[in-house]
């Protein structure tokens, strides 16, 4: 028994039909103004030129192609959904690099998809299940296949590359990417960052014209001959504590009467909390918040600095402070081979590092043994480090609070209101209250050992933890009543950072703008360690009020955060918005056009002096 089906051209109708559905689906979620008219100027000619390739050299089984094609098509429309919903920016091939990740933290990526997402793949499925179901009734699909004209589609085929080129060629030199993508349509802007890749040449600025005082002048950093602070606690321990996904908002945050991080309140009130601090991570989240801080270095363009940048001898703090005499250790319970950890371990410089090996896969949180253990373990052996009597840097990564924000129920005893319950921020909240309990714990015994006043001690978050691209509008209403404001990419990037230093007296919160890359040089004031040899990006927050940071993947490129503003440019600065730090602020202006030019300045510089590099023995 037969099934004629005649497709004829109308196959070509069909497969521009289904492609156009998930094309719109996905311009829907990615882009404020949604798909449009445009959108099937944009895309549907790239689809025709596959077609026509098809429809050219494939003489048998032309719907399997189109299958196939379309197939492809959907992943590729998925991936950029998924990528976009934490990340914020448009996918592009350099995320290949990422791909074993996905499956490490498969959850922390389920948990980022919306059901009605699967839909995209409800024609493949019956596209493959309609013939299988066929054969297996020993039937068999005949098409009556009216072809098309070798002249139609060599017409079809000008036409196609012709929108193709319109589309890339005027908005190539837009600087945002997610504009360029807009404006270009997803599958354009696909093939443009490939051959952008490979034809683009960023100027390579000489070794011998990146100097320091090319660098402060861009930032428009005042150096003192003899800056505050200077060796106020040379000698000290120090401690940094990296906290996953922590944000700024959670200190202070009451819900219902209770504290949701009381531990890190009382720090914040009892020493340094700067309340304008920023996270400045790039496609490596985690590891890249450690080599920031670790380099004062601004991370990659396109990938994580664990991919090359870890090639190199990098300039670092735990090199710094060896010089000095200190005996330096990181500690981490996540495999040290995640995110290449392995070689930015070796290329920062620490004398030793602890990983899963060490402490176990016990009291499983996340992806490995719970920041109690973390804590725990690491106290004990920072208490046989300072047995040397040599000062130590221990750097100290948390991860219990991992995204999705599964704490195991026994670990739970924040009580939340009902609306809160089983929601994304609710689970948020949850992780970070156990994790600042943990915290809490480890801090109690560094000051009953006598380490903590022997000690400079800085926590931070790593990077945000909710996402504004991740939330629905339930969620973000959740975030209005609990902030009091719109939540936004001020409150999504502004990360905590306090400062437990015994030496210095200072106001308990500063509101000066500051960025994880300004740690390093910190840190080498207080402990008197010179940096007169050293290039490095960030600034000493404790003898400078004025900043600018650059900004990398998670906001298109030329994306700044100053003291007033966190800006984004369009097409490029002239038609740029500005997002206030704070709701309360009505300062007129935004960013300045040299802020935006100078910031650009900074990362060629960075990225040209990394390349320059000599590489890793």
């Amino acid at each position: 028994m037969g099934l004629l089906i005649k497709l004829g051209n109308r196959r070509f109708t069909l497969f521009t039909l289904l492609l156009l559905f998930k094309c719109s689906l996905a311009w829907f979620v990615v882009f404020e103004d949604g798909p449009s008219w445009g959108t099937m100027l944009t895309e549907i000619p790239f689809f025709w030129l596959v077609f026509c390739l098809i429809e050219w050299f494939a003489s048998k089984r032309k719907l399997l192609y189109y299958t196939i094609a379309n197939l492809l098509f959907t992943l590729l429309y998925f991936t950029v959904l998924m990528y976009y919903k934490y990340y914020g920016i448009i996918v592009t091939y350099h995320a290949l690099s990422q791909a074993d990740k996905v499956t490490k933290v498969g959850n922390s990526t389920y948990s980022l998809m919306d059901p009605y997402y699967l839909l995209i793949f409800v024609d493949v499925i019956v596209l493959i299940a309609i013939p299988l179901w066929l054969n297996k009734k020993s039937k068999k699909i005949q098409l009556s296949l009216k072809p098309i004209s070798r002249t139609a589609l060599s017409a079809l085929f000008l036409v196609s590359i012709v929108l193709c080129f319109f589309s890339i060629w005027p908005n190539r030199a837009s600087m945002n990417e997610n504009k360029q993508a807009e404006e270009m349509g997803i599958l354009n802007y696909e093939i443009y960052t490939i051959f952008a890749d490979s034809t683009e040449d960023a100027e390579l600025v000489e070794m011998e014209d990146i100097t320091q005082p090319v660098i402060d002048d861009l930032k428009g950093v005042k150096n003192e001959s003899s800056p505050q602070y200077f060796g106020a606690d040379k000698g000290k321990n120090v401690i940094i504590i990296q906290m996953e996904s922590f944000q700024n908002f959670l200190i202070g945050l009451n819900i219902d009467g209770q504290e949701v991080t009381p531990n890190l309140n009382k720090l914040a009130k009892e020493n340094f909390h700067y309340d304008n601090f920023y996270t400045m991570v790039g496609q490596g989240t985690t590891s890249d918040a450690e080599y920031v801080v670790n380099t004062s270095l601004y991370v990659p363009k396109h990938q994580a600095a664990t991919a090359d940048n870890v090639k190199k001898e990098l300039p670092s703090l735990p090199k710094l402070l060896e010089a000095a005499g200190y005996t330096t250790a990181t500690f981490h319970t996540n495999d040290v081979e995640f995110w290449n950890r392995r070689e930015l371990y070796d290329a920062i410089g620490w004398q030793k590092y602890y990983d899963k090996s060490f402490f176990g896969d016990g009291d499983h949180v996340a992806f490995g043994a719970s920041d109690e253990v973390l804590y725990t373990k690491t106290f004990d052996e920072l208490k046989k480090i300072s047995e040397s009597g040599k000062p130590f840097y221990a750097q100290i990564i948390s991860m219990s609070s991992h995204h999705p924000y599964n704490i195991p129920e026994e670990k739970v005893t924040l009580k939340l209101p009902e609306k809160l319950e089983d929601t994304l921020i609710g689970r948020y909240i949850q992780s970070q209250n156990y994790s600042d309990k943990a915290l809490g714990a480890f801090i109690d015994n560094l000051k009953q050992s006598g380490l903590w006043d022997d000690s400079i001690v800085l926590l931070y978050g790593d990077h945000q933890g909710l996402p504004v691209y991740s939330l629905d509008n339930d969620e973000n209403e959740a975030m209005e009543e609990l902030l009091g404001h719109k939540y936004g990419y001020a409150d999504m990037f502004n990360i905590p950072l306090v400062m437990h230093a015994p030496g210095v007296t200072y106001p308990a919160v500063i509101e000066h703008t500051g960025g994880q890359i300004d740690i390093l040089p910190t840190v080498a004031n207080l402990t008197g360690v010179s940096l007169s040899n050293q290039i490095h990006f960030g600034q000493d927050l404790l003898n400078q009020s004025a900043n600018v940071l650059p900004m990398r993947h998670f906001l298109p490129s030329g994306s700044i955060i100053t003291d007033n503003d966190v800006f984004v440019p369009g097409i490029s600065y002239e038609d740029g918005t500005n997002y206030p730090l704070s709701p309360r602020n009505d300062a007129e202006g935004g960013a300045a056009q040299e802020q935006y030019e100078h910031a650009l300045e900074l990362l060629n510089l960075s990225d040209s002096y990394v390349k320059q590099l000599e590489d890793k023995q």
